[in-house]
């Protein structure tokens, strides 16, 4: 099996185009609404379109994460890191060690 990872280069969130398109949706979606709960926001975020049909899709994750986890750099360089051409800094997939 093998998982792609696609990271944003650190500071490009605010020059992404599409969330800076839906971002204004988004507001005008709520305006007004009182944001009582977790389920309302997502639900308002998740009822947003555009004018052109863009859609946006909300899911809130409600899983506890434990925090503090250390890897060792043993365990790190056991993963199967593999870099992209293009980027390999932010853009790389993991495969599994396995042979099955």
């Amino acid at each position: 099996m093998r998982l792609s990872v696609c990271h944003f280069p650190p500071g490009t969130s605010k020059w992404n185009k599409i969330e800076h398109r839906m971002f204004s949706y988004i507001s005008m979606n709520w305006r007004g609404k009182p944001l009582t709960s977790h389920e309302v926001i997502v639900n308002l975020i998740g009822s947003t379109t555009t004018r052109n049909g863009l859609t946006v899709t909300a899911e809130l994750d409600t899983n506890l994460y434990e925090k503090g986890l250390r890897i060792s750099d043993e365990e790190l360089a056991a993963v199967n890191l593999k870099k992209a051409d293009f980027h390999g800094e932010w853009n790389y997939s993991i495969e599994n060690n396995c042979s099955s």
